[in-house]
């Protein structure tokens, strides 16, 4: 590559490239109008155009002097492709349409509430809840058709969303036929029994300790817009102890035993139900009786994923 400078590219020009050299004639020369060849002369005579004349010519055609040409809304510049890309670029998102029912009905989620007061729950206002909350919207499309049958479903990384009895169930016995003030919930999972929760509860917190798990709760519930629910990334085996005493807890994973922290996050009077087990499982309902005292009752058999402790 040559060393020299460029003379085009050479700043800032001289005079003479700008103003012509008088000697070289201009820089730029006017271009040349062709005259039209006509066969009378006397009719070549070209005529000069004044604003005199503009303005009467305007006024004959019925154009304000100071308004916009004619001429240019006859002109449409065909747009650039840069142009075009922002043009499309500007234009709104096409809005997503609502996720289908997939053919899942309210009848069908009756039906599915009144099989579960038949297996025995009693509790009007944890039925109300089973009933307000849309079970489908919790799992996979491909599954909506199984979605009020009664068993427990895949929701990935292991974890499973609970049969809509066992959720029945262990509400109504943290509920105990009065109400719920502030409650913990460790496994959030899909985020399904959260959102029966603050049905029935003032204030809901839940934890879950699969980051995954955690944003697709989030997802799920977000077109719900429940004020009183609050959900958290972290062990779940250590409870919250920022937001304890909870007067109700409720675990939807099994351990061997109930951790110390979530009952001594239990309010005197409180209420702790949890799958307790390995091979052989049972639901536990402990309560708190005084500073350093719970009293536990087993209640029937269950399954229930293993509780686990850290986060991922």
């Amino acid at each position: 590559m040559s060393d020299k400078p460029d003379k085009c590219s050479t700043f800032p020009l001289p005079l003479s490239s700008v103003t012509g050299d008088a000697r070289k004639g201009p820089a730029f020369a006017p271009a040349r109008v062709a005259t039209p060849r006509v066969a009378n002369p006397q009719v070549a005579t070209p005529r000069v155009a004044t604003p005199q004349t503009a303005t009467r010519n305007a006024a004959r055609n019925g154009v304000q002097p100071n308004g916009p040409s004619p001429y240019v809304a006859r002109v449409v510049a065909s747009p650039s492709k840069s142009h075009s890309d922002a043009l499309l670029r500007a234009q709104p998102l096409p809005v997503t349409p609502p996720r289908p029912d997939m053919g899942v009905s309210d009848a069908i989620r009756r039906a599915m509430v009144a099989r579960v007061a038949r297996q025995g729950v009693k509790d009007t206002v944890v039925l109300g809840a089973l009933e307000t909350v849309q079970r489908h919207r919790f799992i996979e499309p491909a599954l909506s058709a199984q979605a009020y049958i009664d068993a427990s479903l895949p929701i990935g990384h292991n974890q499973t969303i609970s049969r809509p009895y066992i959720v029945a169930r262990m509400l109504e016995v943290l509920r105990n036929g009065g109400p719920l003030n502030r409650v913990l919930e460790i496994g959030t999972g899909c985020g399904y029994q959260a959102a029966v929760l603050s049905c029935i509860a003032k204030d809901v917190y839940s934890v879950e300790r699969i980051r995954q798990l955690h944003e697709l709760a989030k997802t799920n519930l977000r077109h719900l817009r429940i004020v009183n629910l609050r959900l958290h990334y972290g062990d779940g085996m250590l409870g919250l102890p920022q937001a304890a005493p909870f007067d109700g807890i409720i675990l939807a994973a099994a351990g061997l035993e109930v951790p110390q922290a979530l009952l001594d996050q239990l309010s005197v009077g409180g209420r702790l139900v949890a799958p307790v087990g390995a091979q052989v499982q049972h639901l536990q309902l402990i309560t708190r009786t005084g500073k350093a005292e719970w009293m536990s009752e087993t209640l029937e058999g269950c399954h229930f994923v293993p509780l686990r402790p850290g986060t991922v």
